[in-house]
């Protein structure tokens, strides 16, 4: 008799969350999601697996999705297997002209390459794009800055203009673009530039017209005064996190810098939630609760 009960005390619960989700898939279902796919959910090979199974479902659900992905770890494993050594100059990667044949490598040829293949095991939706194809992004170079002075880094740049047109004419035919962060030079066409994952993201969200963008990283959210973890909070408006900006760590500030960026530019909201919990996106867009930080205009906004 108990595991009869237990059973339907399971059943039961299934039948809650279902119920709890409904506002939420019937809200979202023809929006768009930009999802900026990094942290421990790129190697651990279970979170890849739960990553995969989440995308195939939001995309059952009428969402049209948005994968954008980076893959520090992996080139960091690749340059030092061919015998490039990493440098980091003002907390940027310097990518001479070898280094940036092996990012590009990478990056559209592994990283994106297994992403594309974990998701089309689940349904086969996924095409793999890189910010080359049809000049979808384009970056002009940056410097970066060590003791007050700007520091040449190679062949690394900002995004400064997004072609989203790749990427609409896949979701318009039922497909899930998965995109590489690798982008043309503006002032050199033939030549290519490493960009922020992050701000590349946020980027394509605004030209999109994004309802969210979602980024996974490798803490719970966004802490106003870390390390105290009874600090972390569930949604922050844009003002408040402008203000806060200045204070926040070398790690998060970036992240947090695109999500403003992302809201301030016309995307619904943007999302910062730790990518080490298995389905961490569907619990944070179709639960009530959530469990990351939610960035909006107005804090009470939907």
């Amino acid at each position: 008799m108990s595991d009869i009960l237990n059973r339907l005390a399971t059943a039961q619960h299934k039948a809650g969350v279902l119920v709890e989700a409904l506002p939420w898939i019937r809200e979202f279902a023809g929006q768009t999601f930009v999802i900026k796919y990094g942290g421990n959910a790129m190697v651990s090979e279970d979170l890849k697996a739960a990553f995969a199974q989440d995308i195939v479902f939001l995309h059952h659900m009428g969402i049209n999705v948005v994968v954008v992905h980076g893959g520090g770890p992996q080139i960091n494993a690749m340059l030092e297997r061919v015998g490039i050594e990493s440098e980091f100059r003002g907390g940027l990667r310097v990518t001479t002209r070898d280094a940036m044949d092996v990012v590009r490598m990478v990056l559209t040829g592994k990283v994106q390459r297994e992403l594309v293949s974990l998701i089309n095991e689940n349904a086969p939706y996924a095409v793999g794009l890189s910010g080359e194809d049809a000049g979808m992004l384009r970056a002009r170079r940056r410097k970066a800055m060590v003791d007050g002075s700007p520091v040449d880094i190679g062949h690394v740049g900002d995004v400064v203009e997004v072609n989203p047109v790749a990427i609409t004419d896949l979701l318009d035919s039922g497909r899930i673009p998965v995109v590489s962060t690798v982008a043309v030079d503006v002032a050199s066409p033939r030549e290519v530039l490493n960009v922020n994952a992050d701000t590349a993201a946020s980027a394509i969200a605004v030209a999109l017209g994004a309802r969210k963008l979602i980024m996974l990283t490798d803490v719970e959210g966004l802490y106003l005064n870390w390390p105290d973890k009874s600090s972390l909070v569930d949604a922050i408006s844009a003002n408040e996190l402008r203000e806060l900006l200045p204070r926040l760590d070398s790690g998060m500030a970036p992240k947090m810098e695109a999500a403003l960026r992302a809201v301030d530019r016309g995307v619904g909201q943007a999302h910062v939630i730790d990518g080490r919990m298995a389905h961490s996106m569907l619990l944070e867009v179709f639960t009530d609760s959530g469990i990351g930080t939610q960035v909006q205009w107005e804090k009470d906004q939907a």
